[in-house]
């Protein structure tokens, strides 16, 4: 991985996006569906790309939406649907096109009060609130982000019924009609002017923050956090909870900072990531570098990506925790310190996930669920309460209310921070002296994931993957255990493969946003030998795709 010269500083002026070019390019591109890389596409979570490369413009969202509709219809889904964005400077046109074709179907819509800015989790907790107990007239949503992407993506994701990511059932089916919608010009698709939108009978306001706010003492620990008087830090990165931290603060009664409540779509705030280009990315001590200076003001310190999906925990003790070792203290903590979760419910985790998570599980006498990467493969287990703890070490995760009860079944960064505020109240360390303790007993962790560029025909190459390609018996001096292409926890193919020795392992997997694949490793020997598992793993990966 080359790192940029940038990485780690003030984002220059002349990378900032230009926002009114790109506003003009959502517009007046047009999408060509013979052009791949211009067609909806549906990766991990939503269909992302940049008006710039047509990717991402306003017929796309036209006709996604129209496809939802169409899909609500056939699912007999007719409750309200929830429709939020974040920050990014396409998601305000998206949400524009999305409730112009919404009200044109007749779908009643639950838009944010002062067209407020919305985190994923807050759709996810909406809709489960409203669909508690109910057996008709069930809710669902759409939530307008791409992320922690650049500033110049845009990204749109449905979540049905069950509050979390729509499986790839759901999104094949919306993908295939909306790209035979744009085929077909946009002929079919149902579309109302947006002042008329606004004004029709379908078309509500709710109060997603003061909702979401006002639970939050149902699945942390918020007296306790309050009583120890703990000195808190947030950077919300100029998301979509830049407004929810002062209300939480407020309503607790938390000796909470909010560091910057600066919205700007350039993300000229930011520090430069690793390539040299800003993305909002909490788990990146390059995009992080403003929150890791003022961590000796705070006792602790967190960040939230630009959809609020994402956490970043800085420890005075430690700086920023790397995402595999605060799920490993997460987990480590949480099955110890709620006495009415079921003691039969599991760990969930991704193939890419850190093994100590594992070691943790172990110890705790808990089942562990290893799935593929994507949060969809952990709503289930959310929503039935077998699943206690959910991770995945891009730093999301969510987990369930002190009472068992469903949470969230997406992504949740504000719990997971809070979480660590929780943790520093009740055990007197932060997470980070957690962390050491849990190396103490376990053995020292040393992982990294480097991201190589892959043409779109090489990435489906990387996702067919068998073992059989796989023509070594030796990883990193240890001979390979097993190699796998399909997920323990549930038999799901991992898109790419992972290959295990005692000491250490290997996965490999084509990126589902952007032209990359991801190499993950992680050694419990040193770090020689964890740069060792990543030379064999590239030299493993680019025979396998020569020979293909």
């Amino acid at each position: 991985m080359n790192v940029s010269p940038l990485a780690g500083k003030p984002a220059p002026r002349d990378i900032l996006v230009n926002v009114p070019r790109l506003i003009t390019a959502y517009y007046k591109e047009v999408p060509d569906p013979a052009v791949p890389s211009q067609r909806v596409a549906f990766g991990t979570s939503g269909h992302r790309g940049s008006a710039f490369d047509a990717a991402f413009n306003e017929w796309h969202i036209l006709a996604i939406t129209q496809g939802i509709c169409e899909y609500r219809k056939k699912q007999g889904t007719d409750g309200p649907l929830f429709l939020g964005m974040d920050t990014h400077a396409l998601s305000v046109p998206a949400l524009v096109s999305a409730l112009e074709v919404l009200a044109a179907n007749g779908v009643d819509v639950m838009l944010a009060e002062k067209d407020e800015y919305t985190p994923t989790p807050a759709i996810s907790h909406a809709i489960l609130t409203y669909n508690r107990n109910r057996k008709s007239g069930l809710a669902d949503g759409i939530v307008i982000t791409p992320s922690h992407n650049p500033p110049e993506s845009g990204g749109f994701k449905y979540n049905p019924t069950n509050g979390g990511p729509a499986d790839t059932t759901v999104t094949g089916w919306i993908e295939a009609r909306a790209n035979e919608l744009m085929e077909q010009g946009l002929r079919d698709v149902r579309r109302v002017p947006y002042e008329k939108a606004l004004r029709s009978a379908t078309t509500h306001r709710h109060d997603y923050l003061n909702a979401y706010v006002a639970d939050l003492g149902n699945v942390i620990d918020m007296a306790a956090i309050r009583d120890s008087k703990v000195r808190l830090g947030v950077d919300p990165l100029g998301g979509a909870g830049v407004h929810y931290w002062a209300p939480i603060a407020e309503h607790y009664g938390l000796d909470l900072t909010v560091v910057s409540d600066v919205v700007d779509p350039t993300f000229s705030f930011m520090t430069v990531d690793w390539d040299g280009r800003i993305r909002m990315d909490p788990s990146s001590p390059y995009a992080m570098q403003r929150l890791i200076g003022l961590k000796d003001r705070f006792d602790i310190a967190f960040a939230c990506d630009t959809d609020h999906d994402r956490h970043g925990v800085v420890a005075r003790s430690t700086g920023l925790l790397p995402p595999n070792h605060y799920l490993a203290v997460s987990a480590f903590y949480l099955f110890q310190n709620r006495p009415h979760w079921n003691p039969e419910i599991a760990v969930g985790k991704t193939v890419v996930s850190s093994q100590m998570i594992d070691r943790v599980t172990a110890k705790l006498g808990r089942k562990l669920y290893e799935v593929p990467v994507g949060f969809k493969w952990f709503v289930d287990g959310l929503i039935d309460g077998s699943l206690g703890f959910v991770g995945e070490e891009s730093a999301g995760a969510t987990f369930l209310r002190t009472d068992g009860s469903v949470w969230t079944t997406d992504k949740d960064g504000l719990i997971p921070a809070l979480l660590a505020a929780e943790i520093t109240a009740r055990v007197g360390k932060d997470p980070g002296e957690v962390y050491r303790g849990l190396t103490a007993e376990f053995g020292e962790s040393f992982s990294d994931r480097v991201d190589a560029r892959a043409t779109p025909a090489e990435k489906k190459l990387l996702a067919k993957l068998s073992p059989q390609q796989v023509k070594s018996r030796d990883l990193a001096g240890e001979t390979i255990q097993s190699i796998l292409t399909k997920a323990p926890g549930n038999g799901a193919a991992i898109g790419g493969l992972k290959v295990i020795a005692e000491k250490g392992w290997f996965a490999a997997r084509p990126s589902g946003t952007e032209d990359i694949y991801k190499i993950y490793a992680e050694s419990f020997r040193d770090a020689k030998h964890l740069q060792q598992l990543i030379d064999e793993a590239q030299k493993i990966v680019s025979a396998a795709l020569a020979g293909s």
